[in-house]
Parts: C-alpha cells; sequence; structure tokens
C-alpha cells in the first residue's frame, strides 16, 4: 500500500523538526511541570513547535520525575520511621497501617494525586518506602499523566491568548483538589487515631 502525501506530511514533518527543544521541555518539565507545559503548548499553537511532541515531551519530562521521586523513597528505610517516628507523634502501629492502606490502595492514591499540584510527590515518596512494586501502580499514573497534560496542551494550544487566566485557574483548581484530598486524609487519620485510641 503506497501511502499519500497527504498522510506522508505529518511524518515528514515531525521528521524536520529539530529534537532539542523537546529535550529540553522534557528536562524543564521535570523540574517544573505545569509552566513549562503550558509555555510549549502556546508556542504549538503559534506553529514553533509540534502539539504532539509538547504532549509526548511534557509526559516524559513528568513521569521521569515521578519515578525519581519514587526510586527517593525506595531508598529510604521505613525502619526508621517506626524508630524514631515517635518523636514527631507517629506511633509504630499508625505508620504500619498507613504502610498497609498504602499497598491496598496505591494505585486510586496516585492517581487522585497527579491530578492535584502538591500531593503527587509525598504520595510516590510513600510508595516507594513501602516498597510497592512499581507494577501495581505504573499503569494508572500513566493514564492521569495523559489527563493531566493532555489537558494542559490543549488548553494552552487553543487558548493561547488567555494563558494567564487559564493559569490562574488551574491554581485555583488545583489548591481547592489539594485542600479537599488533605481534608479527607485528616478526616481519615483522626478516625484510624480514635479506632486505635477505642481498641
Amino acid at each position: 500500500m503506497v501511502l499519500s502525501p497527504f498522510f506522508l506530511h505529518p511524518i515528514l514533518q515531525i521528521q524536520s523538526l529539530p529534537i532539542w527543544p523537546y529535550l529540553l521541555l522534557a528536562f524543564l518539565v521535570a523540574i517544573e511541570g505545569p509552566l513549562a507545559t503550558l509555555a510549549a503548548a502556546v508556542a504549538s499553537s503559534t506553529g514553533y513547535l509540534d502539539p504532539r511532541l509538547v504532549f509526548l515531551s511534557a509526559s516524559c519530562g513528568n513521569l521521569s520525575a515521578d519515578i525519581l521521586w519514587y526510586s527517593l523513597g525506595y531508598a529510604g528505610k521505613i525502619d526508621f520511621l517506626t524508630r524514631y517516628g515517635g518523636w514527631l507523634g507517629l506511633k509504630q502501629d499508625l505508620i504500619l497501617k498507613l504502610k498497609q492502606d498504602i499497598n491496598d490502595h496505591v494505585g486510586k492514591f496516585l492517581f487522585v494525586a497527579k491530578l492535584t499540584l502538591g500531593l503527587v510527590v509525598p504520595t510516590l515518596i510513600a510508595a516507594g518506602l513501602a516498597r510497592v512494586p512499581w507494577r501495581r501502580w505504573i499503569g494508572l499514573l500513566f493514564l492521569a499523566e495523559g489527563i493531566w497534560t493532555g489537558s494542559l496542551v490543549l488548553a494552552g494550544y487553543y487558548y493561547g491568548q488567555y494563558i494567564l487566566h487559564i493559569e490562574t485557574g488551574l491554581q485555583w483548581i488545583s489548591i481547592v483538589a489539594t485542600v479537599i484530598v488533605g481534608i479527607f486524609l485528616m478526616i481519615y487519620l483522626l478516625r484510624r487515631r480514635s479506632h486505635r485510641d477505642n481498641q
């Protein structure tokens, strides 16, 4: 089957683009994700970058940072927390229960945390500390990454002229989501503590 020039054009266009802006983008996203992604999406709306490669580069940068945070937690020792956590008010049975909860619900925790700005890093570190195998959560992390980065790229591409308003809106949405998740986490911990005290 011979491909027509219409089908070859996007492939040839991608191959003719320099790769270094996308490598730089992946690096910048790994350091500061949303702002770099939105800026690159705006650049793609003006024709300077390809939006498909912006999405791919931003996703790779975010996932690289996520794996780094998980590895940092994995390199740590939960025994340190169980031994010295009492000084910080963390009881050994609470730490072990949290470890069990992370093992049981790691996919849900990471999916929700990925869609907020501030919770994904501690969740990934906790998953590493709990030694949760990456095979149990990487699929949901990919799905959440696609939703998050795809939304940012689409927003920047189609609404680049309103980018400051979008960025402010995204920050507020993320802050509200983080507060809601934090409230649920506090309720969960308080219930666990009262349940433990009643026993």
